[in-house]
């Protein structure tokens, strides 16, 4: 079974604007899919059993190697491929964690680092998302909320609130 079809026809992926102290974004090129050879943010497909947040840390890490704590929820893309297949990516904003070393996952990219946005609105290999996310200033976030419970009827191992 291909990852495609595991998936079915309802995608939930998350990314990370992962922004270092001196104000530079963490960015990967990807080897493969859509943005191919392009500069995007580090992202990923939420897997069974953890939170959308919890995807994103692990993505950034598996991706790069650096260590993250998330600092809110940014906002969705969503959009229907090919009239079936609902495709749906929530932005987070990160902060890096520890010595910010990066060690790439050589098999998923060409390349990771720390860019400085206004060198990426120079690249002509920056993704459409990642140049309107420079150009408008978008990197506001809400905070999440951990401390809510809905009912123990629902049997929720985890539950937060991203409003």
């Amino acid at each position: 079974m291909s990852s495609r079809e595991k998936r079915g026809k309802v995608w939930l992926a998350v990314a990370g604007l992962v922004k270092s102290k001196d104000g530079q974004w963490l960015v990967v090129k990807k080897r493969y899919g859509g943005l191919k050879g392009q500069w995007s943010l580090p992202a990923g497909f939420v897997e069974a059993g953890e939170t959308a947040d919890e995807a994103v840390i692990r993505e950034v890490w598996e991706e790069t190697g650096i260590q993250c704590q998330v600092k809110g929820f940014m906002g969705m893309r969503t959009g229907v491929i090919k009239g079936e297949i609902s495709d749906n990516l929530l932005h987070f904003l990160l902060e890096p964690m520890g010595d910010g070393v990066i060690t790439h996952q050589e098999n998923e990219l060409f390349e990771a680092r720390f860019m400085a946005t206004e060198e990426l609105l120079l690249e002509k290999e920056a993704s459409v998302v990642l140049q309107y996310l420079i150009r408008n200033n978008v990197s506001y976030s809400v905070p999440g909320i951990n401390d809510l419970n809905p009912g123990d009827q629902f049997g929720y191992t985890a539950y937060k609130i991203f409003l």
